[in-house]
Parts: structure tokens; sequence; C-alpha cells
């Protein structure tokens, strides 16, 4: 059985290319909480989202977001199976 990898970056590029080859776009999510953690905070919203609760921002908010709070973008290129992987966290940096 082949394991699957994870890899992280902080690589703009990387980011913004993995999330746009899966019809993503930056998000973010609404929340009520006065001080709501930055991980849980910003999402990527696919075609077939369902969550209502997501607004999609700039590339330059979603990053400047992501710098402030000392965010890695954790992320899989294929599953198991090899088909396409749209598995990813936005993790603490170390």
């Amino acid at each position: 059985m082949e394991k699957i990898h994870a890899l992280a970056t902080t690589d703009q590029t990387k980011i913004i290319r993995w999330i746009e080859k899966r019809g993503g776009k930056p998000a973010i999510l609404e929340t009520k909480d006065k001080k709501p953690s930055a991980h849980r905070l910003l999402k990527i919203k696919f075609k077939d989202t369902k969550n209502t609760d997501l607004s999609t921002i700039s590339w330059d908010n979603f990053f400047k977001i992501f710098e402030k709070n000392k965010l890695e973008f954790l992320f899989q290129e294929a599953d198991k199976d090899g088909d396409q992987s749209r598995f990813f966290k936005f993790i603490q940096k170390k």
C-alpha cells in the first residue's frame, strides 16, 4: 500500500495554483466569535461548497491573514487512488 504524503508550504504561488486548479477561491468564515483562531477562519470555497457562512475574499486579504497569523498550508496533491486530492489544512508554523 502506497503511503500518502502531505506537504506544507507558505509559498503563495504554490498555494494559489493548488486552490485554483481545484476550482477553489480564497474565503473567510463569517463568525460572531470576537477572537476566532485564524486557522479556523481562513477557508477555501469550492464550487460545491454548501456552507453559506463562507465569503470569498481577495488573495491579498487572504495572504494578509495567512502571514499575520504565521500559518502554513498543508495539502495533498493526490489521494490514495492517485486522483486529485482536495485535502488541505491551515496549521501554525513551527
